[in-house]
């Protein structure tokens, strides 16, 4: 019997208890967190990245990456006018880019926690609401969201129920802007199945995002609300699912008259679900090829290299000198031939006379 069957019926194990046991994304058997309704653990490393009072590491251990915390951020969508969270900070001290995580009705799933994971080690400050642990959020709003996308075509954005979620999200997007050691200008939603609709949504409310991604949402109704959005849009989805080949033809119909850019990524044979690792349509080679995809986009579009300074104008070629010219000497004229002078002999004398 697995470690996880037998944690499955230990009726106190809920979320957020630390136990031995295997994490499922490292793979060694230590201090685990079980998490709620749900055959998976992370180590604290790897999900909560804290380290212990005593430790036996020594001076000069670089930083973790990231550090995580459970927070609670003012939400005026509730009666409570409280919602619970939790935030993965980078430890880099830099102004740090934003996504925000958009649950579905399962709450915080090993889908959304292993996305909040990447998202963190690539820099980006990452807010994960958890709608399990918020009062106020229930039964009615997983009906909701449920009964709309099977009986009315489509997640119906207008309900009262998702609405009140719709703007759950928004409040934890402006919690998330304003915290320290963020760059408000550059934020993004990411969001899966149902969650991914709701991001949709919230993406059609919000103009100061910078992008959205999208994997494998389900239908959305009304079907052209996509039009709204005024940021580029990543959809992520798997050719055997019908669910969200369905948003994905809402998605074409509207990119001609959308405000801005529409990416597809397709991926072949993969099912609904496929980023999930405690799921039977977990494809680790579809859900590797994704991440690598969603991560490039919102580095793309998020974290832009900086803008290439000046160039100077190239130097013209150097012309070769030519040699100096050699001096020719100078030509010397022949002098004009002279007549050769005349001298007048004198007459030999005459000899003397006796």
């Amino acid at each position: 019997m697995r470690d996880d069957d037998r944690l499955l019926n230990n009726p106190d194990a809920q979320f957020g208890t630390g136990v031995v046991g295997v994490c499922d994304i490292c793979g060694s058997r230590q201090a685990v967190i079980v998490l709620t309704k749900e055959r998976f653990k992370l180590c604290v490393i790897d999900f909560l990245n804290k380290t212990w009072i005593k430790t036996d590491k020594k001076p000069g251990v670089p930083a973790p990456l990231y550090r995580s915390e459970r927070i609670t951020f003012p939400s005026g969508s509730l009666s409570s006018g409280t919602a619970q969270g939790i935030v993965l900070s980078p430890t880099k001290v830099v102004k740090h880019p934003v996504v925000l995580v958009t649950p579905d009705v399962f709450g915080l799933t090993t889908t959304l926690l292993d996305a909040a994971i990447r998202f963190a080690r690539e820099g980006f400050e990452v807010l994960v609401p958890d709608i399990l642990k918020t009062d106020g959020v229930g039964a009615s709003h997983a009906f909701a969201l449920r009964s709309s996308a099977q009986f009315r075509g489509g997640v119906a954005v207008g309900s009262r129920k998702i609405a009140e979620l719709v703007h759950l999200y928004g409040d934890a997007l402006e919690y998330l802007r304003g915290r320290e050691m963020v760059d408000a200008s550059k934020t993004a939603v990411f969001g899966t199945s149902y969650g991914a609709s709701l991001a949709l949504a919230l993406a059609a409310l919000d103009t100061r995002l910078a992008a959205v991604a999208l994997a494998y949402p389900m239908p959305i109704q009304p079907a052209d609300l996509a039009k709204l959005v005024t940021v580029p849009l990543l959809y992520v989805g798997g050719s055997a699912d019908r669910s969200a080949g369905k948003a994905r033809a809402q998605l074409t119909a509207v990119q001609s008259s959308s405000k801005t850019a529409f990416e597809f990524f397709d991926i072949r044979g993969a099912r609904h679900g496929f980023l999930g690792r405690d799921l039977s349509a977990y494809n680790v080679g579809a859900a590797e090829a994704a991440w690598t995809r969603i991560l490039a986009f919102l580095k793309q579009n998020l974290m832009p290299p900086p803008p290439k300074g000046p160039t100077m104008p190239p130097k013209p070629a150097a012309v070769p000198a030519s040699p100096p010219p050699v001096a020719k000497p100078p030509v010397v004229s022949p002098a004009p031939s002279l007549p050769a002078p005349t001298v007048a002999l004198p007459a030999p004398a005459s000899p003397p006379t006796g």
